[in-house]
């Protein structure tokens, strides 16, 4: 087999015979794969050939600063596009086309899919149609509504509760595992018949969007928008990832090029994205009125902008560059649809239920101790400055265990009618603002630091509050909600 060897031009080929006579110790790769990588600057490689190498890493410093003022683009950019030549080169030789009118439609939606006068509207309505009515309105709609009135409320629940009580002499017990907080009658119940239609209903509607091609393009959609707040296209990819787990997007992350990327990121989806489940309960909360709806996604989008924005005029750093391979628009293959879905289901079992069942424990220790109480008494004071009641407390206590756990309780509230459309769209846009559930939390401090992650939640947790006095004070003035 021959070997493939790329040449680049003259300015990176003399920086790269520079820094291979330069590298004195030995690695893994070959010195050229590895004075390729540092011209790239490439984090990983950087750090070690500076423990390395000692002294002579100034010299590499040098050359690497001196072959980046030579070209007005990153030098990853430069070597992606002449190793792409190179391949192009190769297949015009031995690769023939043969163009179909399927071939042209396809690439005809694929550009209308990336011109913002087209692409707009193309997201709208995959967002109308894909999250709102299939996800919101089926899912957390039609199918909660079954499971939980038809299933848990009708049989589940009364049967646990009455066999509780007729076995167990102990209330402690009998509360753990039944009544209002118990373990089945709270915890399974929220898992099962509030969250998994709509977690699997959302995971079936990204599974269709992943699988179409459809990411990448919407990734060049949204880059000039994400440059304004310190981002670019590639960053949409954690976004959307966000909308099915925050914990999972934060960890995604790291696959941004600069720190400053990941750090406004990080910021941006422990704030204002919503996970899959919490998303698919609010939409829940929110569809019986399209005015709610529409404060909601208005409010919570001005806020990701507005904060992405300043985030990106206090943490220095210069400006991100984007490109990104852009694969065929094609039909979804079913069977790959159903297969992610179904591991994504059993990622969502095997990884939530015990929380849920972990959370249920701590409320059941908090209402015997006394502790929960003293808790949702000192939030009381908090949740009327917004404009919402007392109960609205433990929906904001229930969403720091998971976010989806707080609007599953917030859900519980609003069935009781406890809350009016207005009181309801601040509690919405509040929670979804709210601090990041404990295992988000933990992935921030796991991805950013310690001193990162603290700092990111002691700004988000008064944020959220501050911006629903906000809203409610806005939404009364106005009159735009009662």
């Amino acid at each position: 087999m021959q070997q493939l060897n790329i040449t680049y031009d003259d300015a990176i080929e003399n920086s790269i015979t520079q820094l291979t006579d330069l590298l004195q110790q030995d690695y893994a790769l070959s010195k050229r794969a590895i004075a390729l990588l540092l011209i790239q600057e490439d984090n990983d490689m950087i750090e070690r050939v500076r423990n390395r190498e000692g002294d002579n890493f100034t010299y590499i410093e040098k050359i690497i600063e001196r072959t980046k003022e030579t070209y007005d683009k990153p030098l990853n950019y430069i070597i992606s596009l002449l190793r792409q030549r190179t391949v192009e080169d190769i297949t015009t030789k031995v690769v023939s086309k043969n163009k179909k009118n399927n071939t042209n439609i396809s690439e005809f939606v694929s550009r209308l899919t990336m011109n913002p006068i087209t692409g707009i509207p193309i997201l709208l309505i995959i967002l109308y149609y894909g999250l709102y009515q299939f996800v919101g309105v089926f899912g957390a709609g039609t199918v909660v509504d079954f499971l939980e009135a038809n299933i848990f409320e009708a049989y589940i629940n009364p049967w646990v509760n009455n066999i509780v009580s007729s076995y167990i002499p102990w209330a402690w017990l009998q509360d753990l595992l039944a009544n209002e907080y118990g373990i089945i009658t709270m915890g399974v119940r929220y898992a099962i018949a509030i969250i998994l239609p709509i977690v699997g209903t959302f995971f079936l509607v990204f599974s269709i969007i992943e699988d179409s091609g459809y990411l990448p393009r919407l990734a060049m959609l949204v880059d000039i928008v994400f440059k304004k707040i310190g981002l670019n296209g590639r960053a949409v990819i954690p976004m959307t990832l966000g909308f099915g787990c925050d914990t999972m997007a934060t960890m995604v992350s790291r696959t941004l090029e600069t720190k400053r990327e990941r750090t406004i990121s990080t910021l941006l989806l422990a704030l204002a994205i919503p996970c899959s489940a919490q998303l698919g309960v609010i939409l829940a909360l929110l569809s019986g009125s399209s005015k709610t709806m529409a404060v909601w996604v208005i409010f919570i989008t001005f806020i990701f902008l507005f904060i992405g924005y300043l985030t990106s005029k206090i943490i220095p750093g210069d400006k991100p560059s984007f490109y990104m391979e852009v694969p065929p628009l094609r039909l979804p293959k079913l069977s790959n649809v159903l297969s992610k879905t179904y591991a994504r289901m059993q990622w969502y079992l095997a990884e939530v239920m015990p929380l849920f069942i972990f959370a249920s424990v701590l409320i059941w220790f908090g209402n015997i101790t006394g502790l929960f109480g003293i808790i949702i008494t000192a939030m009381g004071p908090i949740v009327n400055l917004i404009g919402l009641p007392d109960q609205a407390a433990e929906a904001f206590i229930f969403g720091f265990f998971r976010r989806d756990f707080g609007a599953a309780g917030l859900y519980d509230l609003q069935m009781s009618g406890a809350l009016s459309p207005r009181q309801l769209v601040v509690a919405a846009a509040t929670l979804t603002l709210f601090v990041p559930c404990v295992a988000q939390f933990t992935m921030m401090i796991k991805e950013r630091g310690t001193k990162t992650g603290i700092a990111m939640a002691a700004f988000i947790f008064p944020f959220a509050f501050i911006a629903g006095f906000v809203l409610n004070w806005i939404l009364v003035v106005t009159g735009v909600l009662a």
